[in-house]
């Protein structure tokens, strides 16, 4: 693999290609000389934090959808990271040098997750919220929903990337996201096992019983979202309505965020800085104390000119 890895390392070299920014950043944290299975076990840490990082935020915005609109877009979540084996037959597929240059250049789906939808409707909701994270870059999207593949294939890809902070450098690593209803995803699974029997190479009659089953599936999620559609004309709480915190306690955390901002200021000055974080009860019962605190000090107090004698 290290010749392997010289020699298309040189080929670039001479062809003037530019360098990705991703693609500069783990040859830096994965020298050309290192055993194949360190290289193979180093871009796993960072595929598989690249997953984390993804699936984390997925979690969040369906936690968040649910307490807002009371319902849940994602069914369920599945992430991998492709096998060895599969990364080596699809660079040879492609021609190309099995070296870790070209499984980051060119193998986008080395971190893959898939999001299993109830209706297509949610499909587009959750691609919207994804592509709305600030930190996440959308490199590619393939639409098989408004455009199936000639065998009836159906789903939504993106191909983004995130950012993955290493103790010594930032790594923008790619994460394919595939997004199907229970549905497409059902005709996906059996499809790619019949196939697989048959290499790729199914008999025409069973190709075209398929392509009539994905047929049958749209047909399927069409039904299935207008009659969610229509259950919706029923509900007495408006979807659009629901938010996650009210504009009092949206409010309230940017007062929070701007006292923390003034006091840190104030530290930075050198002044000091008293925080006070009293209930209302608490801020009467303390000027009580004082205020009857100075009355003691007053009756105790001794007259001026007059001196106290011992014997």
């Amino acid at each position: 693999m290290n010749n392997e890895y010289k020699e298309e390392k040189d080929r670039v070299e001479q062809s003037g290609q530019q360098e990705t920014a991703e693609s500069r950043a783990l040859n830096q944290y994965m020298p050309a000389q290192t055993a194949s299975m360190d290289e193979w076990k180093r871009m796993q840490l960072i595929y598989s934090a690249a997953l984390k990082e993804v699936n984390t935020k997925l979690e969040i915005l369906n936690a968040e959808f649910q307490m807002t609109h009371r319902y849940n877009p994602i069914e369920h979540l599945s992430a991998r990271i492709k096998s060895p084996d599969s990364i080596m037959k699809k660079l040879r597929h492609q021609g190309r040098a099995v070296t870790v240059e070209n499984i980051v250049r060119y193998i986008n789906d080395v971190a893959g997750i898939r999001i299993i939808c109830s209706f297509t409707s949610d499909i587009y909701r959750i691609s919207e919220l994804i592509q709305k994270q600030s930190d996440v870059k959308v490199l590619k999207i393939k639409d098989y929903i408004a455009n199936p593949k000639p065998n009836g294939y159906t789903s939504y890809h993106m191909i983004v990337s995130v950012p993955i902070f290493l103790s010594d450098m930032t790594i923008d690593t790619k994460v394919e996201i595939q997004i199907r209803t229970i549905a497409m995803d059902f005709w996906a699974s059996l499809e790619h096992k019949m196939y697989y029997k048959f290499e790729g190479n199914a008999p025409e009659n069973i190709r075209r019983e398929l392509k009539e089953c994905a047929d049958l599936v749209g047909f399927l999620d069409r039904k299935m979202m207008a009659i969610n559609e229509e259950i919706k004309k029923y509900s007495d709480e408006e979807e659009e309505d629901g938010v996650l915190m009210s504009e009092s306690l949206r409010r309230l955390y940017g007062m929070v965020n701007e006292e923390n901002e003034a006091k840190e200021a104030a530290v930075q000055d050198g002044k000091s800085a008293v925080v006070i974080d009293l209930e209302e009860s608490e801020l009467r019962a303390a000027d009580a104390e004082q205020e009857s605190q100075a009355a003691r000090k007053k009756l105790f107090a001794m007259p001026k000119g007059r001196k106290a004698t011992m014997k």
